[in-house]
């Protein structure tokens, strides 16, 4: 299955693992990367540009397939403007195969990525958005709908629009995510005009994902329905699934708590500990409406070749269907 992305990035197949803060580790990354895809470390997980480094190291002990890093570039806690510098430094020194970047634009970086020759994308939920990341000279773009976990632009236009308003406007490739978990919505995002897609909801329930296995259950138990959206009233939309939580943070907004009330329940440190327990109540889990699309738990190698293949056979009786 070649494509510009596979072409862009010396992948085997157009699938790419986004950002999760302290799911995407190395472990992770080398087994995504193995099975053929682009795997992702996380840069938040770290909180130096050295131990970024080490994680880097760490993964290339375990793939010599391409990898990738993600760095998100929205107000966090923890992570200073001097840290964010080190994270670009350090994987143009390491020449990480790609960034991919959310959040505000990267253009203070630019010279120094393609310089180093690492490829660089962006995640973006606007077409006016999309055709700045390409004057920016971004060698992708990533047209994200209001399906996906994390944070969706509050324009709330879906994956099935947005991905072919986006492949028109621009010429650099387009990488679709939100609601992308299996074989039909790699045909479907091909068909509308991408290059590739990115998932990271679906890589949760692997085998290799280092979480409690409470949560695996509970991406299978729950539906499309199951999610919400919280964080409106800060300007940080975000998809999550409902629980506890996540209704005790809709409660602060709703009496108009502004992001001190928020503070304790939207941390990244709460996510981590509720990763390692298994308490499924206790953070808000940023997940996709794709929940209602994961019925189990597979490795990265099996769920990569299930969802090529199945597009594959899609793509080509559809395409018998017409002749």
């Amino acid at each position: 299955m070649k494509t510009r992305i596979t072409e862009l990035f010396g992948i085997k197949y157009p699938i790419i693992c986004g950002g999760m803060l302290w799911l995407s580790t190395p472990a992770l990354c080398a087994a995504i990367s193995n099975a053929g895809g682009l795997g992702n470390i996380t840069a938040a997980n770290y909180d130096t540009g050295e131990e970024l480094r080490a994680a880097i190291q760490e993964t290339r002990k375990l793939t010599d397939k391409p990898i990738g890093v993600n760095i998100t570039l929205l107000p966090s806690f923890r992570i200073t403007e001097e840290t964010y510098d080190d994270y670009f430094r350090v994987c143009c020194e390491e020449k990480v195969t790609a960034i991919e970047v959310s959040g505000k634009p990267a253009t203070k970086y630019m010279d120094m990525v393609h310089a180093a020759g690492v490829k660089i994308m962006h995640k973006v939920g606007a077409v006016r958005h999309a055709r700045n990341i390409e004057k920016f000279g971004y060698d992708a773009v990533i047209a994200a709908g209001i399906e996906e976990g994390g944070h969706p632009l509050n324009d709330d236009v879906t994956t099935m629009v947005l991905t072919p308003r986006m492949a028109e406007s621009v010429s650099i490739p387009v990488i679709t995510t939100g609601g992308i978990a299996d074989g039909r919505g790699l045909a479907a995002a091909l068909t509308l005009g991408a290059e590739g897609v990115l998932m990271a909801t679906r890589f949760i329930a692997t085998k290799e994902c280092e979480i409690h296995e409470n949560f695996h259950q509970e991406l299978i138990n729950r539906q499309e329905q199951d999610t919400t959206l919280i964080n409106k009233s800060i300007n940080l939309q975000g998809r999550a699934l409902k629980n506890d939580t996540v209704a005790k943070i809709l409660e602060i907004e709703s009496q108009g708590g502004g992001l001190s009330e928020l503070a304790p329940f939207i941390s990244g440190q709460r996510m981590k500990e509720a990763y390692k327990t298994g308490d499924v109540n206790y953070a808000a889990f940023m997940v996709g409406q794709t929940v209602g699309l994961i019925h189990d738990v597979v490795t990265c190698q099996e769920l990569l070749d299930r969802m090529v293949q199945e597009a594959e056979e899609i793509l080509a009786k559809n395409l018998a269907r017409f002749k």
